[in-house]
């Protein structure tokens, strides 16, 4: 099991590393987080939502993901309310105070049996925990650190994030919380986002140890992009800087941002930068504006529409300018968002930015689902697959054009996938992971850089997942490199 002294200690970055060390080595690996707190979420081929963190340690360790690596994923919503999902199903919202007693009993028995079920089927499960293990206020309705650890009697590393500063004393009050039994599972201790000179830390690298009586099993430099964090807290440590970039693509930085794991192909893209921008800066003239994922979309809406960058599209729109939304994005750039049983909160009906000839009601079925379809545009024939998780049903409204004479046409061949206007600077999309399809990808990105006269990318490429196992190859390096999990292994291989 992996815990952390803090959030962003890099929890999930050693448990994919992990994972993909133990494949290599011929183990039969699943990942495992029993209770994720996370707008990012993925639909497995079941229709079931989990955390994307976990489906990305899936990947690592070669394993199809499946909802028992997630059982619990929370979404918060805003007021200090989250929708639950369980076993990959929402089944309802709570506040944080109602939590314990309305979920914890169905939840620990959803981890349990979870791990039950992966247990006859891996051989090693690697634990993520959340946040800190160490909460005292919250450790009697902690599903997720050392409850799982001493079920499981796990073998544990504790990670710490030195880069923040204060990671000895970190660890030291870390474990000082911790239960003797608890306190024994600690096999060994990370020490991450380590700056400088490896030798300047030695001296307190055998203090910890003498102290602790637990390994230092390595010291992790600081490093950025190798691994994505979960959640939107991380977006402005791993915004993409300007360079010698062709394409400026903002991304706009909803309150309730969700599922920003889509943009990743992007960002791997060398001639690409990535802008996550605030919507009280100015938006100017990038080359594209995306509008992502929202677990809000009509408080999203509010937000753009009182911080001003509704307008900032509006004109961005009419003089030419790419928008992309999608799926909460996709419907708020419609021309209005009913909620009429209140599942956001509120119910009513707004006005949307009134972009696209599509209206959009929230129910209470949410829709999760993998999708397959061939895409129409901007390159017909490219097979494209994705996801949908959404809550609201859009209507097209036919014939119909919310800008002049404009003319909208279907993205794909199953036509409430998506819409794009016939000038093609228009586009809404449900499915996420559409960037993820490298030859559409390319075709898109294409498009804008024939705005700006630059020569086109060549299409014959792979799949986002083909990059991303380099990447997983690249991470079990580099942690390998830094990183002895010898005593940790042995605590089990010899079982």
């Amino acid at each position: 099991m992996v815990v952390g002294t803090t959030s962003h200690a890099g929890k999930s970055f050693l448990t994919a590393a992990i994972c993909r060390l133990l494949q290599r080595q011929g183990w039969n690996v699943t990942p495992f987080k029993g209770q994720n707190m996370a707008l990012n979420a993925f639909v497995t081929v079941t229709g079931d939502e989990m955390g994307h963190a976990q489906a990305v340690q899936a990947w690592a360790a070669q394993v199809v993901p499946r909802v028992e690596m997630n059982p619990i994923l929370l979404k918060p919503q805003g007021d200090m309310t989250s929708q639950v999902i369980l076993m990959g199903k929402a089944v309802g919202k709570t506040q944080a105070q109602d939590y314990y007693e309305q979920y914890f009993d169905r939840g620990w028995q959803a981890i349990t049996q979870s791990l039950a079920t992966l247990a006859q089927e891996f051989e090693v499960v690697v634990c993520e925990g959340a946040g800190s293990p160490a909460e005292i206020n919250l450790k009697h309705r902690d599903l997720t650190n050392m409850r799982v650890a001493t079920h499981l009697q796990a073998a544990t590393i504790l990670v710490v994030d030195i880069d923040r500063g204060g990671a000895f004393a970190h660890v030291i009050g870390t474990l000082q919380l911790l239960e003797p039994e608890e306190q024994a599972l600690i096999k060994g201790i990370v020490i991450n986002k380590f700056r400088g000179q490896r030798s300047l830390l030695e001296s307190g690298i055998t203090w910890l140890e003498d102290q602790t009586g637990i390994p230092v099993l390595g010291v992790v430099p600081y490093t950025q992009n190798l691994f994505a964090a979960e959640d939107s807290l991380s977006l402005m440590e791993r915004q993409s800087r300007p360079g010698h970039e062709d394409l400026r693509i903002a991304v706009l930085r909803l309150p309730r941002i969700a599922n920003f794991t889509d943009f990743e192909p992007l960002e791997a893209e060398s001639g690409v930068w990535v802008d996550y921008l605030d919507l009280h800066r100015a938006l100017g003239y990038p080359d594209a504006v995306i509008i992502p994922g929202t677990k809000t979309t009509i408080a999203d809406l509010q937000a753009l529409q009182s911080s001003g960058m509704a307008e900032q599209i509006i004109a961005y729109a009419q003089a030419g300018g790419t928008v992309m939304g999608i799926c909460g994005g996709y419907q708020l750039l419609g021309r209005q968002v009913s909620d009429p049983l209140g599942i956001e909160g509120e119910r009513g009906s707004w006005d949307g930015l009134n972009l696209f000839p599509i209206e959009t009601t929230i129910r209470s079925h949410k829709i999760t689902c993998q999708q397959q379809t061939i895409a129409l545009y901007p390159q017909s024939g490219l097979p494209v697959s994705g996801y949908e998780i959404h809550q609201g049903q859009t209507q097209w409204l036919d014939g119909e054009a919310s800008l002049g004479e404009e003319q909208f046409l279907p993205l794909f061949e199953q036509p409430d996938l998506g819409l794009m206007n016939y000038s093609q600077s228009l586009w809404g999309s449900y499915l996420h992971g559409l960037f993820d399809n490298g030859a559409w990808r390319r075709s898109w990105l294409n498009g804008l850089r024939k705005r700006r006269g630059l020569p086109a990318l060549p299409t014959g490429i792979g799949n986002y997942r083909e990059q991303r196992e380099e990447m997983f190859d690249s991470l079990a390096d580099f942690v390998a490199e830094h990183v002895d999990l010898t005593p940790i292994l042995q605590t089990w291989k010899t079982d």
